[in-house]
């Protein structure tokens, strides 16, 4: 479904290359190439480090002591939230489909829409989300079983069960099925959410809580990521941004010309 890492780093090598060779004669589009491929090395780094499972052993264990983990300190139930989407089909194929497609096209459009708009607040939050899918890579290292692996529990498979999964079998596929904490999907629309929050003022800024709202929903109601999994997410994007923020404090303006940096800035547009 996805482009393969290695087309991913041939595109970055060659907008790398054109953006290199324009630098002197178009400034601009050059700026633009370099950071495209810079996104594109990200995506294809991610794409190699996450294609298969690189580990089984622990996985189920490790899942597990999550989920009694959640009931010990009265975390909501993904179990119970399924069981209420599970009578309504059209419901659930959204979910399934909204987890499958929207998480790499929305990232994407993000960081376009900063890097046109707000060029200052981009290259603070395209620095947030290489270092969070860096450290969610690491860590992902220790493996975690998903809640969709465990139907003793009472989970379903949704994705399967209406035949729009973009897993294999345990130990092929698309994806590590086992990259379960902290949850990339739920890391990317809360940084989205809080980049569209924190930079904009227009009535559009809500599309990204939308998004993130949608991807929270959905990575529950298929059973593929637990709730610990979404607040790990959470709490990695703002360590890192705090972090960030207080190593550049000038990355905090979303206004890319320094003279009007030092303004008030009435901003009634996207």
């Amino acid at each position: 479904m996805w482009l393969p890492a290695d087309l991913a780093l041939l595109c970055a090598a060659l907008l790398a290359a054109f953006g290199n060779m324009g630098r002197h004669f178009v400034p601009r589009i050059s700026e633009a190439t370099r950071e495209a491929a810079y996104v594109f090395l990200l995506y294809a780094l991610w794409r190699l480090f996450n294609v298969v499972e690189l580990h089984l052993g622990g996985a189920y264990q490790n899942g597990r002591q999550i989920w009694r983990l959640e009931r010990a300190v009265g975390v909501g139930s993904e179990r119970w939230l399924q069981t209420h989407a599970l009578p309504h089909p059209l419901v659930v194929q959204f979910a399934n489909a909204y987890y499958a497609i929207a998480h790499v096209p929305a990232t994407i459009v993000c960081l376009f829409w900063l890097f046109f708009r707000h060029r200052r607040a981009y290259r603070h939050w395209r620095s947030v989300l290489a270092v969070t899918t860096a450290i969610s890579v690491i860590m992902h290292l220790v493996p975690v079983a998903p809640p969709r692996l465990f139907p003793d529990l009472g989970f379903v498979d949704t994705a399967v069960l209406y035949h729009q999964s973009v897993y294999g079998n345990v130990g092929a596929g698309v994806s590590d099925q086992f990259a379960a904490m902290p949850s990339i999907h739920a890391a990317w629309a809360l940084l989205i959410c809080a980049a569209a929050l924190s930079v904009s003022r227009s009535r559009w800024r809500w599309l990204a809580v939308g998004h993130a709202v949608l991807t929270l929903l959905s990575i529950s109601i298929t059973a593929n990521h637990w709730w610990l999994d979404s607040l790990a997410a959470a709490a990695l994007v703002g360590a890192i941004s705090s972090v960030r923020r207080r190593l550049m404090p000038s990355a905090d303006s979303g206004c890319s010309c320094p003279q009007l940096a030092r303004r008030p800035i009435v901003n009634n547009g996207v």
